[in-house]
C-alpha cells in the first residue's frame, strides 16, 4: 500500500524518500534537492526557492540555513604540533575547508593552550551572533571539555572525544583498527609486537587496547614490557627508544607496531642502526598513513586514517547541531583500512 502524503501531518517515509518526492513534484534531480535543502553552492536561486516550497507543502523539516555563518575551530597546542611536523592536522583542515566552502559557511580558527585560552573563545563565539557553532580539534582535557557545559551553541571534537558523551566527537575506529594492524602482524607469524606510543591522550589510550585485544584474542602473552613509551612523536626518540631496548634486552621481538607514522620512521631506525633489516629481522608498522610512508626506505606498511574525511564529517555533525532539533551527542568513528608495503614480512622466528 503506497504512503499518502498529507499536508500539515508527519509523514511515515524515509528521508530519502521524502527528498525523492520533493525533487519529482519540482522537476529536479536528488542530487540538486540534496544541495538545496543543505544550503550549499550551485543550485539557481529561483530553483532553491522552489525547492523549498515544495518540502514546506508536504510539511519536510528543513535544516536551518548555515551559509554566511561562521565556525569557530579551536586548536589545541598538540594539534599545532603537529601541523608543523607531521601534517595529520593538514589534512584534516583541508577536508574540513573544503567542506565549509561547499556549505558557504567561514572557518576561523583560534589557537587554545590552556583553559583560559579556551574560555575566551569561548566567551568571543558567545558574544558573536554569526557564529553558528564550535569544533575542538585534538583536545582530550577535562577541564576544556567541562567549560563548554552550558555554551549554547554546538560544540564538536575533532580527532578527540568526551568519555561522558556530553559533545558530539569524530575520530579514526582507533581501537579496532590497531587491533586489525596487530592481527595483520600476528598473521604473518609474528608473536612478540612491540607497541611504540606516545602516552597521554585517549586516542592513542584506544590504539593500545586495539594492540592489546588482538594479543588476547590470538591467546598470544601481552606483558607490559612489551609497550615502549616515548615522551614525544619526533623519530629521533623513537629510533632511540628501539636502539635502546635491543642494547639491554637483545632482539626480543619480530615486530613493533607503532601508534603513529613519525614513530615508526625513527623504530626502523632504531632497528637498523642496531645492525639489523626492516623487514628481513623485525617488521615495522604504523598508523596514520601520511603521504611520505611510501617514499620512506623501505615503503612503510600502516593503517590509512580517512583525515581529511575527519575534518568533512565534524563540519557535518556540527551541521546538524544548528537545525535547532533536539539531537543527542553523537560518537563517530571513521574506518580505517591497512596500507601493505614493504616495511612488514614474514615473522623470522628467533629463540626469546
Amino acid at each position: 500500500m503506497a504512503t499518502s502524503i498529507v499536508p500539515g501531518k508527519r509523514g511515515k517515509k524515509s528521508r530519502r524518500v521524502r527528498l525523492e518526492d520533493i525533487a519529482e513534484k519540482v522537476g529536479v534531480s536528488l542530487s540538486t534537492v540534496s544541495r538545496a535543502i543543505a544550503g550549499e553552492k550551485g543550485v539557481r536561486a529561483d530553483i532553491r526557492q522552489r525547492i523549498l516550497e515544495a518540502a514546506k507543502d508536504i510539511n519536510y523539516a528543513v535544516p536551518t540555513p548555515v551559509a554566511g555563518k561562521k565556525v569557530v575551530l579551536a586548536a589545541s597546542s598538540a594539534a599545532m604540533i603537529d601541523y608543523v611536523r607531521n601534517q595529520f592536522t593538514l589534512y584534516v583542515l583541508e577536508g574540513l575547508r573544503d567542506r565549509a566552502q561547499a556549505l558557504g559557511l567561514d572557518i576561523v580558527t583560534r589557537a587554545v593552550a590552556d583553559e583560559a585560552e579556551e574560555k575566551a573563545v569561548l566567551e568571543e563565539a558567545r558574544a558573536d551572533p554569526d557564529v553558528a557553532g564550535l569544533l575542538f580539534l585534538t583536545v582530550d582535557d577535562e577541564g576544556m571539555l567541562a567549560a563548554t557545559r552550558g555554551f549554547g551553541k554546538p560544540v564538536v571534537l575533532i580527532n578527540g572525544d568526551d568519555p561522558y558523551m556530553r559533545l558530539s566527537s569524530v575520530t579514526p575506529c582507533n581501537r579496532s583498527a590497531a587491533h586489525l594492524a596487530a592481527d595483520y602482524l600476528i598473521r604473518l607469524g609474528h608473536r612478540r609486537i612491540l607497541f611504540l606510543m606516545r602516552p597521554g591522550r585517549r586516542t592513542i589510550d584506544r590504539r593500545r587496547e586495539g594492540w592489546q585485544d588482538a594479543l588476547l584474542q590470538h591467546g598470544l602473552p601481552c606483558p607490559a614490557d612489551l609497550v615502549v613509551p616515548v615522551d614525544d612523536w619526533l623519530p629521533e626518540l623513537a629510533a632511540q627508544a628501539i636502539s635502546e631496548r635491543i642494547r639491554t634486552n637483545g632482539l626480543d621481538f619480530t615486530a613493533v607496531l607503532t601508534a603513529g607514522d613519525s614513530l615508526a620512521v625513527g623504530a626502523m631506525m632504531g632497528v637498523q642502526q642496531a645492525g639489523y633489516s626492516v623487514p628481513g629481522d623485525v617488521s615495522v608498522m604504523g598508523m596514520d598513513d601520511l603521504p611520505q610512508a611510501a617514499f620512506l626506505n623501505p615503503p612503510l606498511t600502516t593503517m590509512h586514517i580517512p583525515m581529511r574525511e575527519l575534518g568533512s564529517v565534524a563540519l557535518d555533525l556540527l551541521r546538524d547541531g544548528m537545525s535547532g532539533f533536539p539531537i543527542p551527542p553523537r560518537r563517530v568513528e571513521l574506518a580505517c583500512h591497512i596500507a601493505e608495503r614493504q616495511s612488514t614480512g614474514p615473522a623470522k622466528w628467533r629463540q626469546a
